[in-house]
């Protein structure tokens, strides 16, 4: 596809109407899979966690998880859906190489939660109400690895490696009715739905949600209506969208090549498709089954679900603060503006910030560290601030020693690097490192005078009145103590020595 054969978005939005939905796949982070006892765990050995059951061999039955049925419950009750008095599993019968049984077992017509809603709030404050059709549980497929192609996928591929220790892992899809009337906005609609469905399922605790890790994916739905037009055009499945800018990008990109083949009298074919990550445009991948393809029928093996009322208000009461009202309410306890409250959110930072502030540290500071000096180092290592290894009573200690006097802002961030490296504890890091500051006034003033010995032409200044020049001493003593010194302390003995 050519940069010819798309239409300007602008006259896009004009001509069309776009209609979305979207399909968010979920893993869940229960410690064994869906069916079987199989470790669920990400980046094992290939097949190390596989079992009879989830490798469907003959001879072998399921049993449903327990925690992911709960998790299920919590997720539809968390979307405000309506929760199934009876529901029962469904064999999806196709055919896949990482899909060992041939069948996925799924959830068809009977799913757990339905008919729900979520609010979505954009970048300026607008708030889109994205109603739910569905959130059904079924299991995961394994991996499959093309070798020796240039894309990574099958064409061209010279052989494929298969791995199953992802098959049978717990998984929720949650799908949206269609999405209509959000004009211009719909690819911004698209992923301020994602990424407010994943801090959503965060707070539940269900999921890591980690959209590169495949723990979260999104199959976005794009068709074109004509302005005026009443039925809905031919749709286009985009898989496995795996971050928030691809979900947006994926959606542009759809509407303004649908819009071209439309006005050039070309039809739309209904199929699945790939988003290409380094130039932002979606491949052809197969033509789309519809559900009398996947020849659904009762999973005979399972037993039906039936989650008593009491069992479903009892989980009800164990939903998180939502998200958004916990940022509000955060914004209002810290005092912080729009502009800083988002780059929290964009850090990924709330959570660790408050973590911070619970274990001491004021709010300020928890939020200058974790937004600032610890999210370069984690740009450095390319991984989640979350991940770093520091934890934020560590980083509430560190706040502590500099409040104290134990530690100026540079010694605190060597410290703050020993913690990084394993070397232990900040206390430890300190004694280990000699880095606690030098406050002893005698060793202080040695060093002040040996500076203004060095630079006798400074002393005169500052003894003339021109403290300015207090700073090369400053400097001078700094470098001698190896930055241990208080420079606010070595200004004031400067000046009293100079007076």
């Amino acid at each position: 596809m050519t940069t010819a054969e798309l239409m300007d978005y602008a006259e896009v939005v004009t001509r069309f109407d776009p209609v979305l939905g979207l399909e968010v796949h979920v893993e869940l982070s229960t410690a064994t899979k869906m069916f079987c006892g199989c470790a669920n765990e990400f980046g094992g050995e290939p097949n190390t966690n596989v079992c009879p059951t989830c490798l469907g061999l003959p001879g072998s039955l399921p049993v449903v998880n327990a925690v992911a049925i709960e998790s299920a419950i919590r997720i539809g009750l968390a979307l405000n859906c309506d929760i199934a008095e009876w529901c029962r599993f469904a064999r999806k019968n196709y055919f896949y190489p990482d899909m060992p049984k041939n069948f996925q077992t799924s959830q068809y017509d009977e799913p757990i939660a339905f008919n729900g809603w979520l609010d979505v709030t954009l970048d300026d404050g607008e708030v889109v109400r994205v109603q739910i059709e569905r959130a059904h549980m079924e299991e995961d497929t394994g991996k499959s690895l093309h070798v020796g192609g240039a894309t990574g996928r099958i064409h061209g591929a010279e052989h494929s490696l298969l791995d199953y220790n992802r098959a049978g892992v717990p998984l929720i899809e949650i799908v949206t009715k269609t999405i209509e009337g959000t004009g211009e906005r719909a690819p911004e609609v698209a992923r301020a739905y994602v990424s407010t469905l994943r801090d959503l399922l965060k707070a539940l605790d269900v999921s890591d949600v980690r959209m590169d890790q495949g723990s979260l994916r999104c199959d976005a739905n794009v068709s074109l209506m004509e302005r005026g037009a009443t039925e809905f055009g031919t749709r286009t499945e985009t898989k496995n969208v795996n971050s928030l800018r691809s979900v947006e990008r994926a959606v542009r990109y759809e509407m303004t090549r649908q819009a071209a083949l439309l006005a050039a009298g070309g039809s739309i074919l209904q199929e699945t498709r790939h988003f290409e990550e380094a130039s932002g445009t979606t491949r052809a991948g197969r033509r789309k089954e519809t559900s009398e393809d996947y020849r659904y029928f009762p999973e005979p093996d399972l037993v039906p679900i039936a989650p008593s009322r009491e069992w479903v208000e009892q989980l009800r009461g164990t939903l998180p603060e939502k998200p958004a009202e916990r940022r509000k309410r955060i914004q209002a306890e810290w005092s912080l503006t729009d502009l800083e409250l988002r780059d929290l959110v964009n850090a990924n930072a709330i959570d660790l910030v408050a973590a911070t502030a619970d274990a001491g540290a004021p709010p300020a500071e928890a939020r200058s560290w974790w937004v600032s000096y610890l999210s370069q180092q984690a740009n450095n290592r390319g991984v989640e601030l979350g991940e770093l290894p520091i934890t934020p009573a560590q980083v509430a200690r560190v706040i502590a020693l500099v409040a104290d006097g134990s530690l100026t802002n540079k010694l605190a961030r060597e410290v703050v690097d020993g913690v990084l490296a394993g070397e232990g504890e900040p206390d430890a890091v300190v004694e280990s490192r000699n880095l606690k500051v030098v406050s002893d006034d005698s060793a202080l003033y040695a060093a002040v005078d040996e500076a203004l010995s060095a630079q006798p032409d400074v002393a005169t200044k500052i003894r003339e009145g021109k403290h300015a020049a207090a700073g090369a001493i400053v400097g001078a003593v700094m470098k001698a103590t190896k930055g241990q010194a208080d420079a606010k302390r070595v200004r004031e003995l400067i000046l009293e020595r100079c007076s």
